[in-house]
């Protein structure tokens, strides 16, 4: 794995998005009740403070939780909750420790349908249906990851030329397109409740 994403709007954080499974991972995970770019600058910017190039699950998986939560709350905090987005954080790396070897990419390598690796993103924790889907719609339209049936899988986000979630942001035009389409959901949604 080893592109150009343009999630964070940030060039060292979407690099190491682009060459890093794990972060990838973890952006997607933070990826909740804030800002897309904040929650994908989040994986450089833990990073940077664990001093690192990048992210190890098997490091993340071993901190301290309380020493962790510490890091991810520092100012500015990787995400609006600190706290549980670190313990989150971590139960996905001990989830990839235990299931893949510490190795996020193997969640996709060799997946030859795009069913499976839907099942194997929503066994991830933190990962419902939705966030599994956006995330596999990301990698087959951005990371070259396209088993059978992935579009299919991935539903309503794997529509090719959509602008409807991160995978499909590929700059700051498509980013803004993907807001306009979330605005227009909510707005969609609290009429139907009027």
């Amino acid at each position: 794995m080893d592109v150009i994403l343009h999630l964070a709007q940030d060039p060292d954080a979407d690099e190491l998005l682009g060459r890093s499974p794990l972060a990838a991972l973890v952006g997607m995970l933070l990826d909740q009740q804030v800002p897309m770019e904040w929650a994908f600058k989040g994986p450089r910017t833990i990073a940077d403070r664990l001093g690192a190039d990048d992210l190890d699950a098997h490091d993340i998986a071993a901190l301290d939780p309380e020493s962790f939560g510490a890091l991810l709350s520092e100012k500015p905090a990787v995400h609006r909750y600190p706290g549980s987005m670190a313990k989150r954080v971590q139960q996905l790396c001990q989830y990839l420790v235990e299931h893949y070897d510490g190795n996020a990419e193997l969640v996709w390598k060799g997946v030859t349908q795009g069913t499976e690796l839907l099942r194997r993103l929503e066994e991830l924790p933190g990962f419902g249906k939705q966030k599994a889907q956006i995330f596999l719609a990301l990698l087959g339209k951005q990371l070259g990851v396209a088993p059978k049936g992935w579009r299919e899988a991935a539903g309503s986000y794997g529509e090719a030329e959509s602008f409807r979630s991160v995978a499909d942001i590929t700059g700051p035009e498509s980013l803004a397109k993907v807001r306009a389409h979330k605005q227009e959901m909510k707005a969609a949604a609290r009429a139907a409740k009027k």
